[in-house]
């Protein structure tokens, strides 16, 4: 990318195309706002990106952040990250009993400031601490958020919790289904062209490594639920190995 930025604490990082028109507004230790202008709907768009502190005490100073920005926020608003905290009981699995009056402050925050959890695909829990058995616990620490007027501006919105392949936690893709302009009809023609011929040599080097991306893909999705409701260390074994078989297909698709 052409522009990054980290906040002040190097824990959060924004990776910004040169096209992408932006602006700093908040940077402190535990988000990083901008405002950026979204040129195909000529609008500006208001993103906050979270890390949360661990200790539920530091949090409130985000949550205090989250309310401010809330006042009077009338522009498309979207807040993603890591919370390092659930919204409810149904987000946590094994480990110690759940507090209530952490997560509480949390949903207290979500509501008062105008926010929506997005529905998503794939697993309902986006972190693992790694182990397996009765040891193993699973939580939804990862979330996007969108007000109102963000949701209004993009109706057909679509959240996905991808797989954890070599990670803790899950990444997030968030789809707004924003029109595109089209480009132009020869520069089209010469790209469909080289896609073909592209298409045709990577089926005769490798196979068609996009349908076996795909299904690896859907492979680890299914270990990963199966490890979910049975986290045995033999699951665990056959989870290791998808996800094994899938990073060799995605270093293929890397060559290609």
């Amino acid at each position: 990318m052409d522009n990054a930025y980290s906040n002040i604490n190097g824990k959060i990082w924004l990776f910004l195309d040169i096209v992408v028109e932006w602006e700093l507004l908040i940077d402190t230790e535990q988000q990083v706002t901008i405002k950026v202008y979204h040129k195909d709907i000529g609008k500006h768009i208001i993103l906050t990106f979270v890390y949360a502190k661990f200790s539920s005490l530091e949090r409130l100073k985000l949550w205090d952040n989250l309310y401010n920005l809330a006042n009077d926020m009338e522009m498309p608003w979207v807040v993603g990250g890591d919370f390092n905290v659930i919204l409810s009981e149904e987000e946590n699995i094994g480990g110690l009993p759940v507090y209530p009056p952490e997560y509480e402050d949390f949903a207290s925050c979500v509501n008062l400031s105008g926010l929506f959890d997005l529905c998503c695909k794939g697993s309902p829990f986006t972190w693992w601490n790694g182990r397996p058995n009765v040891e193993c616990i699973f939580k939804r620490l990862d979330r996007i958020l969108v007000n109102l007027p963000f949701q209004s501006l993009f109706p057909n919105i679509k959240m996905e919790h991808l797989i954890r392949t070599g990670l803790n936690h899950a990444p997030l893709l968030m789809i707004c289904g924003a029109n595109t302009t089209h480009l132009v009809k020869p520069f089209r023609f010469k790209v469909r062209r080289v896609k073909i011929a592209l298409s045709k040599w990577s089926k005769l080097t490798y196979g068609d490594i996009f349908k076996q991306l795909a299904i690896r893909e859907d492979i680890v999705k299914i270990k990963e639920m199966l490890f979910e409701e049975e986290p045995t260390i033999d699951n665990k074994i056959v989870l290791q190995k998808a996800q094994a078989e899938l990073k060799r297909y995605l270093s293929i698709e890397e060559q290609y």
